[in-house]
């Protein structure tokens, strides 16, 4: 394959008719989770891939709890070149099994990402010909990311009066942001939504430095970064940013409610996100005043997720005590 062509797909914006039904105003799906790895992340992956082979990289170093990992594994084969991902004990054995089926070296090492994410950094450093790719701080990722929302603004018939999205590490807020930048919409208000246990992002905004929590208790593992990036950070001095937290049972309803509308089957990271529209958020922000009144249309970045299974789906419902 051309390191030129892109290796994600322009996903489908749908309208979700549910979704709309329930809000009073268009609510439309950008539809990530149908990327070929299953997730938004092979647009940062697949661009950063290209990159390091322009470079005249032939093997390409990461860390990932999960999706991250399986999207340079993907574009890594797809380009010929060789792939390692260092992932953390929270990442499932059939998730470190998906990269190995595409033909990834796999390390484990350390609890979490961050753990993992360092020592990916020095094992880049000490292996040769390799370039390591940061998952989340970076331009480039940053860049790809964009993308969702140029494709969008090529797709909507008018400029929407909100975005929902998940936070982990905040490398999709930068990107999504960057995007709305790069199309003029920079008055368009982004609902950053996280899950207790995950939501570093949240507490950064509040402390207003980045803060670094002592573990990862959420059972949305792929949101599970103990200190989000800075740009993530500094975006909110720029851009018209809402910081909203759930709790895991209110992100995996929203999974359950997603696949009851939709027949879709999400991760609870993006349940997250979806939680923002089924859990009223918006309204909520209205009523203290941060969104305006009169919402016309929202679109929401159905992140995806490749790590998740029907199973595991209701083994998390029992786990919450979802009835």
């Amino acid at each position: 394959m051309s390191e030129d062509k892109t290796l994600h797909i322009c996903t489908p914006l749908l309208e979700s008719v549910p979704m709309s039904k329930k809000t009073g105003f268009k609510v439309f799906l950008k539809c990530e989770n149908l990327q070929p790895t299953g997730s938004f992340k092979i647009r940062g992956m697949g661009h950063m891939c290209q990159k390091a082979m322009k470079k005249g990289g032939n093997h390409v170093i990461t860390s990932s709890v999960g999706n991250a990992g399986i999207s340079l594994a993907y574009a890594a084969k797809q380009l010929g070149i060789t792939a390692t991902i260092v992932i953390p004990e929270v990442t499932s054995e059939s998730v470190a099994n998906n990269m190995r089926e595409l033909n990834a070296n796999v390390i484990r090492h350390g609890k979490v990402w961050d753990h993992a994410n360092a020592y990916a950094i020095q094992f880049a450093k000490e292996k040769e010909g390799s370039i390591y790719v940061h998952p989340v701080d970076d331009p480039g990722i940053w860049e790809g990311y964009a993308t969702i929302i140029k494709e969008v603004k090529d797709q909507v018939q008018q400029k929407p009066d909100v975005v929902l999205i998940c936070v982990g590490a905040g490398g999709l807020l930068c990107g999504v942001i960057e995007g709305l930048h790069s199309v003029g919409w920079t008055d368009v208000p982004v609902i950053a939504m996280e899950t207790r246990g995950a939501d570093s992002y949240n507490q950064a905004v509040h402390a207003g430095k980045l803060v670094t929590l002592p573990g990862i208790t959420s059972l949305a593992k792929c949101l599970g970064a103990l200190t989000v990036c800075q740009k993530s950070l500094d975006w909110g001095k720029l851009h018209p940013i809402h910081s909203v937290v759930v709790e895991d049972k209110q992100a995996i309803q929203a999974c359950l409610s997603f696949l009851d509308n939709h027949r879709m089957l999400v991760q609870v990271a993006c349940g997250a996100t979806l939680a923002g529209i089924y859990e009223d958020i918006i309204p909520k922000l209205q009523k203290d005043g941060k969104l305006k009144e009169n919402i016309e249309s929202a679109v929401v970045i159905v992140c995806g997720g490749a790590a998740i299974t029907l199973q595991a789906l209701l083994d998390y419902k029992n786990i919450v005590g979802i009835e």
